[in-house]
């Protein structure tokens, strides 16, 4: 029954494609808008509480663990009382807390309250990909989820133009208060967009209904091999963009802050190679769709090294697109190998994503102090080379007929 309806699912051209896809493209920009536009004035908490890059981070980083650790949850629910009632509870909740969250009156503080977006936020990813694994039709599913992802970059974007832009004429408070703003007018429009589910169906909820299916998908390699390849490829990502201002705040750049800001719009390459790694994964296979992605990216790592600023850019530009391109394909690919409950599939897939981006994002402060951007590098190339690796492995165990 559930395979028949998938057949029925949305096509793109649909007026139901493009409402789908439109309001996963704006729920993407709630989700990144709050939780990355902190990343913009990471030197500026550094400045003004005295402490190390590496602290600091853990004002992003507080926000991804706590979101890992909710998405399992979070999906759970979501099989129980729906897809789209669980995303608008979640996006709502987030965006009122954000509006709180710039007045905390020390880092501590600070930290500790950037956990509870992560939690509110979780109902969002975690629920995502399974609504539109259910609800497009599955030879258009890998566009769909470009889309997605597309919106993911474009609110990875926003949230820290906004807040660097505002930094020039405002503190770090009120750079957070206008991200927050942000993020609530794309809650809005995602709510008002999100059609009704039409193929979803209600399943079990329990402690060991829900050990059960997370166990029979760890059971399975070629899953348990992306799961892998979201937990490297996150963790170098927000490993770079963690430290990249402090790099070009400092010599010999001296860039000011919206300047340095300004490269975030790096992310547009990863908007345009996201969309585009869909239809490349339906069309040349996504096993070589998210090598070629890798490759690219860890190209783009090795051109930031010299201390040369166009050099530099370019590096990001093709670093950023290729672990965007290699994200939306790993994601999607997640979606067809889960065959049923997709949601918790789907959740264990962006629990490793985000542990990745907390832990491995965090340890780059460390790599970074010791050794400045150079060591950075080398520990996101390392990152990059198991990410290679496992996705060899995963190629082979998924075999040709899915990837």
């Amino acid at each position: 029954m559930q395979q028949l309806q998938h057949a029925a699912g949305y096509r793109r051209g649909d007026r139901g494609y493009r409402r789908i896809t439109a309001a996963l493209f704006a729920a993407g920009m709630t989700t990144f808008v709050a939780m990355y536009c902190a990343q913009a004035v990471l030197p500026s908490l550094a400045a003004e509480f005295s402490i190390s890059p590496a602290v600091s981070a853990l004002s992003v980083s507080a926000t991804t663990g706590l979101l890992a650790l909710a998405i399992i949850p979070a999906s759970a629910l979501s099989e129980r009382f729906g897809r789209t009632r669980v995303m608008t509870i979640s996006a709502v909740s987030s965006a009122c807390i954000g509006l709180i969250l710039p007045w905390c009156p020390s880092m501590v503080v600070l930290v500790l309250l950037r956990a509870l977006p992560g939690v509110a936020l979780a109902g969002v990813p975690a629920t995502a990909m399974a609504y539109l694994a259910e609800e497009v039709h599955r030879a258009h599913l890998g566009a769909a989820m470009g889309r997605y992802i597309a919106g993911t970059t474009i609110g990875g974007l926003a949230g820290r133009l906004v807040a660097s832009f505002s930094l020039d004429v405002t503190t770090w408070r009120w750079a957070l208060e206008i991200a927050a703003l942000v993020a609530l007018g794309f809650t809005v429009v995602f709510v008002r967009l999100a059609p009704p589910s039409r193929h979803f169906e209600v399943q079990p909820v329990g402690l060991r209904t829900t050990s059960r299916v997370l166990a029979a998908h760890l059971r399975t390699p070629a899953l348990l091999g992306l799961f892998a390849t979201a937990f490297v490829l996150m963790g170098g990502f927000v490993s770079v963009y963690n430290m990249l201002g402090f790099r070009l705040l400092a010599e010999p750049f001296a860039l000011s802050e919206a300047a340095a800001g300004s490269v975030f719009l790096m992310y547009l390459s990863g908007t345009v190679s996201s969309a585009l790694a869909g239809r490349l994964a339906e069309r040349f296979g996504r096993s070589r769709t998210l090598v070629t992605a890798e490759l690219v990216s860890a190209a783009g790592l090795l051109l930031t090294l010299p201390d040369n600023l166009p050099l530099l850019l370019v590096g990001v530009l093709l670093f950023t697109a290729g672990f965007f391109a290699a994200h939306a394909t790993a994601s999607g690919w997640v979606g067809l190998l889960a065959r049923r409950h997709r949601a918790e599939a789907s959740a264990l897939y962006l629990f490793a994503y985000y542990v990745g981006s907390s832990v491995l994002g965090a340890c780059a402060g460390v790599a970074y102090a010791a050794g400045g951007w150079n060591a950075a590098v080398g520990y996101v190339g390392v990152l990059l080379a198991l990410g290679l690796l496992v996705a060899a492995l995963v190629a082979r165990l998924a075999g040709r007929a899915v990837g």
